[in-house]
């Protein structure tokens, strides 16, 4: 190797490159060679070692394929137990002014939760299948109930509706809340079956004989005097056309059509004009027309923002009418306050969420008719029974899904609810990941992590010899 006498240092190495000349110092003073800029940092992604942003957190915890399962599951269980709750709270006092026991309305509701639980689990093990195969038997079950309501003897007439037929004991049977869920499994299967051979893009197809049939059982109800179950099976059809692709045209004759039938309805009653005109009441007026109302406004202005307090309401001595039915969420809002109201509300609205993803996400077309005819059945009744509570709009004596008082209505809704439960376990992803979940050895969080501690220690030495 030569060495550079001049510069002092080494020209020329293996490859005989020599090193280019440093530049002449500028008056006299050598700067020191500057350094590279550093390259630039790559922008930070969320992930175990990052930060992570609440929204992209939630966000992704929602995309997970069980996400729907849990939440429907979790949000029904938790309305159904503040629902017992509320109906021991607020029957006790009605229940003491009829000459009854304070729990009797309470037993009669947790009997017909633990009945429901029992339909719920059924409503999750049926295969799809079967479900379709009963839909037309369980159609023409409903139509022969709503038939024998109208029966001189049979059917029984409880607030001016005849729609209960007694069964043993204090226990009474509403076929009108058995028909909205015949309604949903029927539709959606006709339409599934329509859809199949193509034959959807027809009117005639699409509008018969679901139009004609749910018209035959809201008349049949009708009879009975019921016109808000009549509303909900109203909306439960619109659901079913809409998601099976009917033009909007159709929609706005049929909304026509149903105002003025609706009109001519409420003006052929004294009591339904009467409802219409306390909506937005704020006093009880003449004869007392508008007392259920105003009360139950009362009964939520008087809960401030907690509540007096669980078993401490006034309205329930008698002020209010139905206070463990139709009137149950103004007694939660008088007991619970504003927190607890809305708590109750964000459960519903989970709910109603989780059923709409289940219905967008699925590829089979009659699970996406029947969970999307379940939320609109769910979601309907409860708007119309908070309207009413909050009114906005006229009392229709609908109860408050899952959380009212009433047997009849609280085991076909269960029964829907498992059936929401049993689609969102039907999900391609779900069952795949379900399936993971079972496997000993399987991939996930928690399999890996405890698998592979099992296999650590069984292959770790003890230490003795």
């Amino acid at each position: 190797m030569q060495v550079d006498r001049s510069g002092g240092g080494r020209t020329a190495g293996a490859a005989g490159r020599p090193r280019a000349p440093r530049p002449a110092p500028r008056n006299g003073v050598e700067r020191a060679p500057r350094r590279p800029a550093p390259p630039p940092r790559p922008p930070r992604t969320p992930g175990r070692g990052g930060p992570r942003r609440p929204l992209a957190r939630l966000r992704r915890s929602w995309d997970r394929p069980l996400t729907a399962y849990y939440v429907v599951l979790g949000t029904s269980l938790l309305i159904i137990l503040t629902g017992l709750v509320m109906v021991f709270s607020a029957s006790q006092i009605q229940a003491l002014r009829q000459g009854l026991p304070a729990t009797f309305y309470f037993r009669k509701q947790l009997v017909a939760a633990l009945l429901g639980a029992v339909l719920m689990l059924i409503a999750a093990r049926t295969p799809v299948r079967l479900l379709r195969a009963l839909t037309y038997p369980f159609l023409l079950a409903s139509v022969v109930l709503l038939v024998l309501v109208q029966v001189p003897g049979v059917g029984v007439t409880v607030n001016g509706s005849t729609n209960w037929i007694p069964l043993a004991g204090p226990f009474m049977l509403q076929p009108s809340e058995i028909a909205k869920l015949a309604l949903v499994l029927w539709g959606a299967d006709l339409l599934a079956r329509k859809g199949e051979r193509r034959l959807l893009v027809q009117w005639r197809h699409l509008l018969i004989p679901l139009v004609p049939g749910a018209l035959l059982i809201c008349g049949l109800v009708l009879l009975g005097g019921d016109m808000g179950t009549v509303m909900i099976l109203a909306a439960i059809l619109f659901a079913l056309l809409w998601l099976a692709g009917a033009p909007t045209r159709l929609f706005v004759g049929a909304l026509g059509i149903a105002a003025v039938l609706g009109a001519l309805l409420i003006a052929s009653a004294p009591h339904r004009t009467g409802r219409l005109t306390c909506v937005l009441a704020t006093d009880p007026g003449p004869e007392d027309r508008c007392w259920q109302a105003v009360h139950g406004i009362y009964a939520l202005a008087s809960g401030g923002w907690f509540g007096s307090g669980l078993g401490a309401s006034v309205e329930k001595w008698g002020e209010l009418p139905e206070p463990h039915t139709d009137f149950i969420f103004a007694i939660a809002g008088e007991e619970l306050g504003l927190a607890g109201t809305l708590s109750i509300l964000g459960l519903f609205a989970a709910l109603g969420y989780a059923g709409i993803r289940v219905a967008g996400r699925t590829e089979d077309p009659f699970v996406r008719y029947a969970a999307g005819g379940v939320m609109a059945w769910l979601m309907a009744q409860f708007v119309i029974n908070i309207g009413a509570v909050l009114g906005l709009l006229p009392i229709a004596g609908v109860p408050l899904p899952l959380f009212s008082y009433g047997g009849s209505a609280l085991l076909p809704t269960m029964f829907a609810v498992g059936l929401l439960i049993a689609f969102a376990r039907s999900e391609p992803a779900a069952r795949a990941a379900l399936a993971m979940r079972r496997r000993p050895g399987g991939k996930g969080p928690a399999g890996s992590r405890w698998s592979s501690m099992r296999r650590r220690v069984a292959r770790a030495p003890s230490g003795e010899r």
